[in-house]
């Protein structure tokens, strides 16, 4: 056999090398394509935590917020110009003072003493404290005042029967009514009588003293008396509770059997002490929260506001003093680092626009992929110019890891002052939005956006977690 050369076997080699290349390079080109179109694929379905990969969300806006039934109340108890408390004889009087808004009502009771259950007070909606301008009003209301049958206990003979107040052994005597509270001329059980007129008994007054601040005067007129079997007894009246609230039918509703909040013991005994810690309790604003704007924006930008700065004039006004979000719903698209953004305007389950009162809430949903923030605003309704919002930069949707967050995020929100109207007492002042008389009014202030907390007004406002609860939740 043939020994091989050099030559031929550097011949033999070259020959190899060209089958191996005719043989792999395709196969290379064909991984490298097959790699390259994995990479595309990846691109359009990313892994996750890249940048490009979008998550959904759905943010939650629930109001916490208690009810309270009353915007003010009290118990008087000490006849003017006397030291101890007790009772109003005639020709004495309680006053006391209140703070009123424009659309809340005055409403009492008082017990006509010498009587079984029987007690004054006004009509289901109470007085009003501001005539159909929105002026306070000052002079007599005895005319809305009327006498009542608490139908707690049948009706004996007034200063007579053994367990009308005055004759009675102990408090809470006398046979039990199981019936409902009427005014004394629908009153057919008991024994009659012949009650006198209400202005023959007592003068109710009001007088305005400046901005929201009235002084009500009871007085139990010097002839006040009752014409009984055993001769003229004077008809006193005793101390009592007074509320100031909206709505109808604060303390007591016609023909319907009390409440059990203590009108019963004010009716049949002069004892104030239980409904006045009933008011007590539930006095207090409660806190709608407005329709409101939400907006996602690129990670650093402060798309609603800047903290210490003066508002932008985009719309956030508008949200703060009167809970319109239309100006700043029109104005995303110019807003810093804007992303996506909406209104949100409809409580959930409802079908019309409005704010959230207690138990209801707000829900939106969008699209966002890490380095973008979120941010929205919505009003502390019964306020001048206060919003909810989180810190001017928003809330990071995504951890460094670039993992999307999702729960309670309600410790990142805060309250702010917008600086553009001069704060009045919530719920009461003459331009907060349930009393003012047209949007947009109120004292400029003219100050930069604030932290609630760095404003000194003098008047208190809940912490934002026993309003709002805020949650973020992933799809």
């Amino acid at each position: 056999m043939e020994v091989p050369t050099k030559k031929t076997k550097k011949n033999l080699l070259l020959i190899k090398i060209a089958i191996m290349r005719k043989l792999f390079l395709p196969l290379f080109f064909a991984l490298n394509l097959i790699f390259l179109g994995c990479s595309n694929d990846d691109n359009d379905n990313p892994m996750p935590g890249s940048d490009n990969e979008t998550t959904n969300f759905t943010v939650s806006i629930e109001n916490m917020a208690a009810v309270k039934a009353f915007i003010g109340s009290g118990v008087f108890n000490t006849p003017a110009g006397q030291m101890d408390p007790g009772a109003a004889t005639p020709g004495k009087k309680y006053e006391f003072t209140i703070h009123a808004g424009r659309k809340q009502h005055l409403s009492f009771v008082t017990m006509l003493a010498a009587t079984n259950d029987l007690f004054y007070g006004p009509g289901a909606e109470g007085i009003a404290l501001y005539d159909e301008n929105g002026d306070p009003i000052s002079g007599d209301v005895t005319d809305q005042v009327y006498l009542w049958d608490a139908g707690t206990e049948v009706n004996e003979e007034p200063a007579v029967g053994p367990n009308t107040v005055t004759n009675q052994p102990g408090p809470d005597t006398g046979v039990v009514e199981n019936g409902n509270v009427l005014r004394i001329e629908d009153v057919t059980n008991g024994e009659a009588f012949d009650y006198p007129a209400v202005n023959e008994v007592i003068r109710v007054s009001i007088m305005h003293i400046d901005g929201t601040e009235f002084k009500v005067t009871i007085e139990d007129l010097p002839t006040a008396h009752l014409s009984t079997s055993d001769g003229d007894k004077p008809a006193p009246v005793s101390p009592g509770v007074w509320v100031v609230h909206n709505g109808e039918n604060p303390l007591y509703t016609e023909d319907m059997p009390d409440l059990g909040q203590g009108v019963e013991h004010i009716a049949e005994d002069g004892n104030p002490m239980d409904l006045g810690n009933y008011v007590a309790d539930h006095t207090g604003v409660t806190y709608p929260a407005s329709p409101g704007v939400w907006v996602v924006h690129n990670q650093g930008a402060k798309a609603l506001f800047t903290e210490g700065s003066d508002d932008y004039g985009d719309g956030i006004e508008a949200i703060a003093e009167d809970g319109n979000p239309s100006e700043l719903g029109g104005n995303l698209g110019s807003l810093d680092g804007f992303v996506d953004g909406a209104v949100f305007n409809t409580p959930a389950g409802e079908s019309g626009p409005g704010p959230i009162t207690p138990g209801k809430s707000y829900t939106f949903s969008f699209d966002a992929k890490p380095g973008e923030n979120l941010s929205f605003a919505t009003m502390l309704a019964a306020t001048n110019d206060v919003f909810f919002a989180p810190a001017d930069t928003g809330i990071a949707l995504f951890d460094s890891g670039g993992n999307p967050i999702s729960g309670d995020v309600t410790g990142m929100i805060y309250l702010w002052d917008a600086g553009t109207e001069e704060n009045e007492q919530p719920a009461v002042g003459p331009n907060t939005v349930t009393n003012q008389l047209d949007k947009n009014t109120g004292v400029d202030e003219n100050q930069p956006v604030r932290l609630l907390s760095d404003v000194n007004d003098g008047y208190t406002y809940p912490p934002v977690d026993q309003v709002l609860k805020v949650t973020i939740s992933t799809n």
